[in-house]
C-alpha cells in the first residue's frame, strides 16, 4: 500500500506539472496570436491607407508624338506646301533607364543603321567636342571617378560633373574622334540623351529637310528600318513611328520665300529659346526657321499627339493610352498665284542669262507684282547667279524685300508728286535741252534732250532737268544760272519725308521677317545730292518699295501694307481650305497728299512712256494697256574678296501697272549691276513685257475662276 501511495503521489504530481505546461503553451500561443492581430489591426485600420497607397503607388508621364505642320495654298486654292508621312526611328527615355542601358541599346543599335556623315565630322576645337567628352565619361565610370579629388568630392554634383568633363583626357577624346565605331556610338549617345524622359528622340527618319541634300547616312533607308524592326526587342527605348517631312508641290518654286523648317536633330531656334518654352514647345521639336515657316509659326505648328504611360514605383510601365490624338498646325491661304510665279522665276532666269553674258558683274535679278488695292503679294521673284564659285543659277525671291539699290528714274512719278505737293503747279513747262548750271559743279543735264515739256512729257521722255527743277522748288531754292545752290540737311530730309508717303526708304510692313528698309546717308555737304535723289541716283530702295510706291499711284494715292498671307484656316482631312480663322484684312498705311488730278496727269504721263512717240518704253507691251516708267541709274560693283573695286555699272528698273483703268496689278522690275551701253540696259523692260504676258495669258485661263473678288480703296478704308 506504501508502495501504491507513493505511485500514486508521484503520478500526480507529474500530470499537475504536464498541465502546468500545456498552460503555458496555450498562454503563449495565445500572446502570439493577440499580437498577431494587433499587428494586423495595426496595418489594416492605423496605416492601412498608406499602405495601399505605397503597394498601388503609380506615376502617369505624357509622351508627345510628332504631328504635321499646317499646309499652304496659293490664292487660287492650290497645295503649295504638303506634308509627306515618313517612317523613323526613334528613342524613348524612360523613368528606370539608366546610363547603361542608353549606351547598350546604342551599340545595338549602331550595328543596324548609319549615323548622318555630318554628325561624325568632329574636329580639334569645335564645341562639339563635349558631346565625345560626355560620351567617354558614361563608357568609362571607374576611370571617370578617378578624375576627382576628395575636396572636389565636396562640390555639388554638377559642378562635380563639369570639373570630370574638363578633365577628359585629350589623348581619349583623339581616339574617339578618329575610331568611326566609336565616334558613332558618341553621335547615337548624345541623341539618346537630348531630351526629357518619355520625349521621343527622332535618331533617323526616311527624308531629310528641304536644305539637306539626301545621302545613304542621313536617309533612313528600308534595309536599315527592317533589320531595326527585327531587332527591336533586343533595344529597350527604340521605336519606329510615323512622322513628317515637308512636301513642296511646286518644286523650288517659292522656296526661298516659304521657309525651311529644322530638322529633329536642330530642334528649337536658340535665339527664341524663350518663346518656345512660354508655349510649351519641347527641345527637339521641329519649328520654323525662315521666312513665312517662321513668320507664321504660332499658327503652322501643330498640335502633337500625347500618349500616357503609367508606371509603377519601379519605373516600369504598366499601362498606356491615347489622351490627345493631335491635328496639324493650322492652314494658310497665300497671295500668290503659283502658277504666275513659277513662269515668273522661268522668265527672269532666262532673261539674266542673257545680262550675265554680256555684263561680267550682273548676278542677279527681282520682280514684284502686286494687287494694288488689297496690297497682295500675286508675285515676288528673284533669281541670282553664283559666278565666282559653283556658276549656277539659283532662288533669290527673297531678295526682292532684303536687298536694296539705286533705282534710277522709276522714282520719278513720286518726285513729281511730290512737287505738286510744294507747289509746283501741274502743266508747268521747263526746257528740257538746257542743263542745270551749278557753280563748281559739272552740268547736270538729260540723258535725251527734248526742249520745252511739261510734267507727263517729262515722264514720257525721262527728263532729268525737269526733275532738278521740281527738287529745287521743293528746297524752296530759286535756280540761278551759274549760281549757287546751298541746299543743306534739312532740304534733303524734307524731301525723304516726303518720299516715304510712298513707301520709299521706309518699311513697307510685309509680313516676312528681315525686310529691308532701303539706305540713307546722312551728309553734311547736300547741295547737288538732292538733285541725284530726284532722279533716283543716291538713295536706295528695294524692289518690293518700289512695287508699293507704283500701287500707290495705280490705285489712285493710297499706300497698302504688302502681305504674302491672306487667311488662317482649320486643318480639315479634304485637301482644300477649312473654316477660316483669322483674315487679314487689307490696310491703308498712309494716304498721300495729292489732288486726283494731280494724280491722273502722272498716269497720264506713265501711259505716254509705254504708248507715247517718244516713250521710253514704247518698243514694248504691244497690245497690253499698260503704263509705267522706266530707270536707268549708274552704280558701282565691289568686291573686296575678289579683290574687284568700283566698276562702273547700271542698275536698269522698271515700274508699271496694268490696265491703266482700275489696275488689277502692279509691278517693279530691277536688275542691278548690268554693263553700261550692252543690250543689258534694256533687261528689266524686256523681263516686264514677258511678265505682263504671262499675267495676261494666265487672266484668260482663270478666267470665271477667280475666288476673290475685288474691294475698292474706299470701302476698304470704310471697313
Amino acid at each position: 500500500m506504501t508502495e501504491q501511495a507513493a505511485n500514486s503521489s508521484e503520478n500526480r504530481k507529474l500530470k499537475r506539472s504536464r498541465q502546468f505546461r500545456i498552460n503555458i503553451f496555450f498562454f503563449g500561443v495565445f500572446l502570439i496570436f493577440t499580437l498577431l492581430i494587433i499587428r494586423l489591426g495595426v496595418i489594416q485600420i492605423v496605416k492601412g491607407e498608406e499602405y495601399t497607397k505605397e503597394v498601388s503607388r503609380t506615376e502617369a508621364n505624357i509622351s508627345s508624338y510628332p504631328a504635321p505642320r499646317g499646309k499652304m495654298y496659293d490664292r487660287y486654292g492650290r497645295v503649295v506646301v504638303d506634308n509627306i508621312s515618313v517612317p523613323a526611328i526613334t528613342y524613348t527615355v524612360e523613368k528606370s533607364t539608366k546610363t547603361a542601358d542608353k549606351l547598350k541599346t546604342a551599340k545595338k543599335l549602331a550595328e543596324y543603321i548609319e549615323v548622318e556623315e555630318k554628325d561624325l565630322q568632329y574636329t580639334a576645337g569645335q564645341e562639339s567636342e563635349r558631346d565625345i567628352r560626355d560620351y567617354w565619361l558614361a563608357s568609362h565610370e571607374e576611370e571617370a571617378k578617378t578624375l576627382l579629388t576628395e575636396k572636389d568630392l565636396e562640390k555639388s554634383g554638377k559642378e562635380q560633373y563639369k570639373l570630370q568633363v574638363e578633365r577628359v583626357p585629350g589623348n581619349e577624346v583623339d581616339e574617339i574622334r578618329n575610331n568611326p565605331e566609336e565616334l558613332e556610338m558618341a553621335v547615337l549617345f548624345k541623341r539618346f540623351s537630348a531630351g526629357y524622359q518619355y520625349e521621343p528622340q527622332v535618331i533617323k527618319s526616311q527624308a531629310p529637310p528641304k536644305d539637306e541634300m539626301p545621302s545613304a547616312k542621313n536617309m533612313l533607308t528600308n534595309d536599315e528600318m527592317a533589320r531595326v524592326s527585327e531587332n527591336i526587342e533586343s533595344m529597350p527605348g527604340i521605336n519606329i513611328i510615323t512622322d513628317w517631312n515637308r512636301n513642296y508641290v511646286y518644286g523650288d518654286t517659292l522656296v526661298s520665300i516659304l521657309g525651311g523648317v529644322t530638322s529633329s536633330s536642330q530642334g528649337i531656334l536658340q535665339e527664341r529659346k524663350a518663346y518656345y518654352q512660354a508655349r510649351g514647345y519641347a527641345r527637339n521639336d521641329r519649328v520654323g526657321k525662315s521666312r513665312l515657316e517662321y513668320q507664321y509659326e504660332e499658327y503652322l505648328n501643330p498640335r502633337k499627339a500625347k500618349i500616357e504611360y503609367v508606371t509603377d514605383k519601379n519605373g516600369n510601365t504598366i499601362s498606356e493610352k491615347v489622351v490627345d490624338p493631335g491635328r496639324r498646325g493650322l492652314d494658310l491661304q497665300l497671295t500668290f498665284d503659283a502658277e504666275l510665279q513659277k513662269e515668273a522665276e522661268k522668265i527672269i532666269e532666262e532673261e539674266l542669262k542673257k545680262v550675265v553674258a554680256v555684263s561680267p558683274y550682273a548676278d542677279r535679278a527681282f520682280a514684284v507684282m502686286m494687287d494694288p488695292y488689297q496690297g497682295d503679294i500675286i508675285a515676288m521673284a528673284g533669281k541670282g547667279y553664283d559666278r565666282y564659285n559653283s556658276k549656277k543659277y539659283y532662288d533669290f525671291s527673297y531678295g526682292a524685300y532684303t536687298t536694296q539699290y539705286e533705282m534710277g528714274s522709276a522714282v520719278k512719278g513720286a518726285t513729281l508728286l511730290a512737287g505738286f505737293q510744294e507747289g509746283l503747279q501741274p502743266g508747268t513747262s521747263f526746257n528740257d535741252s538746257l542743263p542745270i548750271l551749278l557753280k563748281g559743279a559739272k552740268p547736270k543735264k538729260s540723258l535725251h534732250p527734248s526742249g520745252w515739256v511739261d510734267d507727263r512729257e517729262a515722264l514720257e521722255v525721262s527728263s532729268n532737268v525737269y526733275m532738278f527743277r521740281t527738287a529745287m522748288e521743293i528746297a524752296d531754292i530759286p535756280y540761278v544760272p551759274n549760281g549757287k545752290f546751298p541746299a543743306g540737311p534739312a532740304a534733303l530730309q524734307k524731301f525723304r519725308n516726303l518720299n516715304d508717303q510712298f513707301g520709299l526708304g521706309v518699311p513697307t510692313g510685309i509680313d516676312l521677317p528681315g525686310e529691308a528698309h532701303g539706305q540713307r546717308s546722312h551728309p553734311d555737304t547736300v547741295g547737288g545730292l538732292l538733285l541725284d535723289v530726284a532722279i533716283g541716283q543716291y538713295d536706295t530702295y528695294t524692289p518690293l518699295q518700289m512695287a508699293q510706291y507704283i500701287s500707290v499711284i495705280a490705285n489712285g494715292g493710297y499706300r497698302i501694307e504688302p502681305r504674302v498671307v491672306k487667311s488662317i484656316h482649320e486643318p480639315i482631312n479634304e485637301n482644300k481650305l477649312g473654316p477660316l480663322v483669322v483674315e487679314k484684312e487689307p490696310e491703308i498705311l498712309n494716304a498721300i497728299n495729292n489732288t486726283q488730278n494731280e494724280i491722273e496727269r502722272i498716269k497720264a504721263g506713265m501711259k505716254l512712256v509705254t504708248k507715247g512717240s517718244k516713250g521710253t518704253a514704247r518698243a514694248y507691251f504691244k497690245g497690253l494697256d499698260v503704263a509705267g516708267k522706266t530707270g536707268t541709274t549708274q552704280s558701282f560693283y565691289t568686291n573686296i574678296q575678289m579683290g574687284i573695286k568700283a566698276q562702273p555699272v547700271s542698275n536698269v528698273t522698271f515700274v508699271g501697272y496694268y490696265p491703266t483703268d482700275h489696275p488689277k496689278v502692279a509691278f517693279s522690275v530691277t536688275v542691278p549691276g548690268v554693263r553700261e551701253k550692252s543690250s543689258a540696259t534694256t533687261a528689266s523692260r524686256v523681263i516686264a513685257d514677258r511678265l505682263m504676258k504671262a499675267y495676261t495669258e494666265l487672266e484668260k485661263k482663270y478666267k470665271g475662276q477667280e475666288n476673290m473678288s475685288e474691294v475698292k480703296i474706299e470701302e476698304t478704308k470704310e471697313s
